[in-house]
């Protein structure tokens, strides 16, 4: 079929944020916020952006309050309204826009990206996927998601963003090979998970967001056969890379590797989680000023 839309987003969020204890011990580490907003309110509305209509959070048991920010407060608004906050009042109205589906299965073992993805298969059925980690956030004036929605229209396969990543951290990626030539956007050759410096194939790693053609799920699911055929006590994750890998020489199909237009930041590490918030708090009009005299030095003009 034809000129297929990607309608359909996957969160993985049922990680225990272990690198953020103990701010994550009873809060999710996806609703951190940068400034105002929590972190999977970024991705949710960069995935709305790029005309995706069914968000499907992949959570656990301790993921409730992710629930209960993209529901309804009616006590909430209702206060709002009553002091007349209405600008307030439609900013937590425009956290869960009208004809759009949130839906929220359970990771019952964390076994890995993969097996998190695999979750929602009976949800994807046929249809290309988007799948979006909210641990990368990224600044773009067009989204990283709706740039990526534009080049799958056209070329119809899967496509993984990926961006220059320093040759010493290579063993913290998984890694695209391409042909040497490659701008923007590239057939992938290849791809490892975590290689070291010496045994990458390039310095392009992938990031949080991909857009999937639906015969990776039918490949995680033999992987996880296989898994589950060991006999092993303790299961091996299952990687996303590995499957991509296979998607590759599965049914002729081709993976593209994107370079995206825009500043990302790994949130998943506390530097990159403070320069967020930094990058993010400079461009706020409430506390920009403030954070300016701060990094100008004028810190008696704040006391």
């Amino acid at each position: 079929m034809k000129n297929k839309k990607v309608t359909k987003a996957i969160f993985p969020v049922a990680g225990l944020g272990t690198r953020f204890l103990p701010a994550t011990k009873a809060n999710p580490k996806e609703m951190l916020p940068i400034v105002d907003k929590p972190l999977i309110q970024y991705a949710v509305e960069e995935a709305i952006e790029a005309g995706i209509t069914d968000l499907i959070f992949i959570t656990n048991h301790s993921k409730r309050a992710i629930e209960d920010h993209f529901d309804t407060n009616f006590e909430l608004e209702y206060h709002l309204e009553k002091t007349q906050k209405l600008d307030l009042l439609n900013q937590v109205k425009a956290i869960h826009p009208d004809k759009i589906n949130c839906i929220y299965l359970r990771q019952a073992q964390p076994l890995g990206l993969g097996h998190a993805i695999l979750c929602a298969k009976s949800l994807i059925g046929s249809d290309p996927f988007a799948v979006i980690l909210a641990d990368d956030l990224i600044d773009a004036k067009q989204g990283c998601l709706s740039q990526m929605a534009q080049v799958y229209q056209e070329i119809q396969q899967s496509i993984i963003a990926v961006e220059k990543v320093p040759l010493n951290k290579t063993n913290q990626y998984g890694i695209i090979s391409v042909p040497e030539n490659f701008s923007r956007i590239a057939k992938l050759n290849g791809i490892i998970e975590k290689p070291e410096a010496n045994k990458a194939p390039s310095d392009l790693g992938v990031v949080g967001r991909y857009i999937l053609e639906a015969d990776i799920l039918d490949i995680l699911q033999n992987m996880m056969k296989q898994h589950e055929k060991s006999g092993l006590a303790n299961k091996p994750e299952l990687q996303l890379t590995d499957a991509i890998s296979k998607l590759l020489t599965h049914n002729q199909n081709e993976v593209y590797g994107y370079r995206f237009e825009g500043k990302r930041f790994d949130c998943g590490s506390k530097a990159g989680y403070v320069l967020a918030t930094l990058h993010y708090g400079l461009k706020h009009p409430e506390v920009m000023g403030e954070l300016n005299a701060v990094l100008k030095g004028n810190i008696l003009e704040l006391t």
